[in-house]
């Protein structure tokens, strides 16, 4: 009797992780070719991520991505039988309680909202998550990973910790938090890939995590815009934005006008205006990493060279895109008495970002990364378009920004007003410095993700 009992224990026990170890084995068996791509994001305004899932299509693996979906992804996404997207619920922010409350709420909806998607999709080879934002999809990417015999692949874009010390202070105790848990839960991932070298080396010797560096590089649809693409956006954009609006009527009432081309009614061929204005765009997430006031200061100071006789031209700035701090800027804007400079903080389609970038004639990024360890995405992405760039400094900028060479870098709003006034002073001059940058920028190879993720990427996980 009391030898069944024993069996019977010895049963209970060793029965369960037999069987555990037997569906890993067969989950692992049916996901050879299936990797899940995971964002706890807005899939749409997270391009790294979503070229990580079509290069893994394009390479023969299909695709589960997850994430939310508030703004459309590239449609080249969308049209690929080989990526599926499975939208993650957004909980906002209990607005009643304590801040801890409201976070520690959010928090726990998430994690058993992810697991239980993780655990309804495809079984997969590899997770790839997204970090920012790593609290809590680490810990439960990998706790997935381990029920199912997936391998978590980390891609650290930057230190989520370091983004909330920008809000709460270094010290807040959410912020420690945070940064312990990252550093912990950093290290159970199989493999690591990260944005620079200069995080590379911070993530082996302060977090004892060993990663192979990617950088960001532009797709392949960042290029320059030709002429007649750039006047189709251009009056398309002039519907909704009036600073793309013709500034006056052409002679002939059948020539279709904008701010920048026109299009002949008989050949239907597009030319420049003559003393068409400058297009200086700029993207942005609007957060606390960007400080856009000394763009605001450099364009009065660019308005009073007008005023006070310099032969410059006059300027559209468009700035691009969604975040908690773009109210507060426009109020600023609204503020400003410009008569030469016209701004507008458009939301642009994932196709038009390409095309805008693309037919603008200077890029500037504000970019001050939370860490000092990441490199800006729209830098990457207006060089491949070969728009010249003017970036602020931080510490790993070199990285991207070779002053003089593929742009120009400053530090403070004269800096950054004196490189306008030069860059603009023979505007639209081909023998001007803005020329010669796109120039060099044109001549020079620049490698596209498809083939850098190929030289980097698909080698680990083919090997593992």
């Amino acid at each position: 009797m009391a030898a069944s009992y024993v069996a019977l224990l010895a049963l209970c026990l060793f029965l369960p992780p037999l069987l555990l170890v037997a569906w890993k084995h067969w989950r692992r068996g049916r996901a050879a070719r299936h990797v899940t791509v995971v964002v706890l994001g807005d899939v749409g305004r997270s391009p790294r991520m979503q070229y990580h899932a079509l290069s893994l299509a394009k390479s023969g693996f299909s695709v589960t991505l997850l994430g939310f979906c508030n703004s459309k992804p590239h449609d080249e996404l969308l049209q690929s039988d080989r990526i599926q997207i499975v939208r993650l619920t957004d909980l906002q922010r209990l607005a009643v309680g304590p801040q801890i409350l409201q976070y520690g709420v959010k928090v726990v909806f998430q994690a058993v909202h992810l697991l239980w998607k993780l655990m309804c999709t495809k079984p997969a080879a590899y997770i790839f998550l997204q970090n920012p934002p790593g609290l809590p999809a680490i810990a439960v990417c990998w706790f997935a990973g381990c029920l199912c015999g997936s391998k978590l692949v980390v891609d650290w874009h930057n230190y989520g910790y370091s983004i909330m010390g920008l809000v709460h202070g270094p010290s807040h105790p959410l912020v420690l938090l945070a940064k312990w848990y990252e550093k912990l839960c950093g290290r159970l991932s199989h493999l690591n890939l990260c944005v620079t070298n200069a995080m590379q080396d911070d993530l082996a010797e302060n977090w004892g995590i060993k990663a192979v560096t990617v950088y960001d590089k532009p797709a392949s649809f960042f290029k320059e815009t030709p002429l007649d693409l750039q006047h189709q956006l251009f009056m398309k954009l002039s519907h909704t934005y009036p600073v793309f609006r013709a500034r006056s009527e052409s002679s002939d009432p059948d020539t279709e006008r904008s701010a920048f081309t026109e299009r002949d009614a008989l050949s239907g061929a597009v030319t420049r205006l003559c003393g068409r204005p400058a297009l200086l765009v700029s993207s942005t997430s609007w957060t606390e990493d960007e400080d856009f006031s000394i763009l605001l200061a450099a364009l009065e100071k660019f308005e009073h060279l007008i005023n006070s006789g310099e032969s410059l031209p006059s300027l559209v700035c468009v700035i691009t895109g969604k975040g908690p701090l773009k109210d507060y800027y426009s109020r600023l804007i609204c503020q400003k008495c410009f008569r030469h400079i016209q701004v507008c903080t458009p939301w642009l389609e994932a196709e038009d970002y390409p095309l805008l970038l693309g037919s603008a004639d200077l890029g500037v990024c504000l970019h001050r990364s939370s860490s000092g360890l990441d490199l800006p995405m729209k830098v990457v992405d207006m060089l491949g378009c070969c728009l010249p760039v003017c970036a602020v400094k931080f510490q790993c900028l070199h990285e991207l920004v070779k002053h003089e060479e593929n742009g120009l870098v400053f530090e403070d709003s004269e800096e950054l007003a004196v490189q306008l006034q030069m860059l603009f002073s023979k505007f639209p001059d081909p023998a001007g410095k803005l020329h010669q940058f796109r120039k060099s920028l044109r001549e020079s190879e620049q490698l596209r993700w498809d083939e850098s993720w190929e030289r980097t990427v698909l080698p680990l996980i083919s090997d593992t």
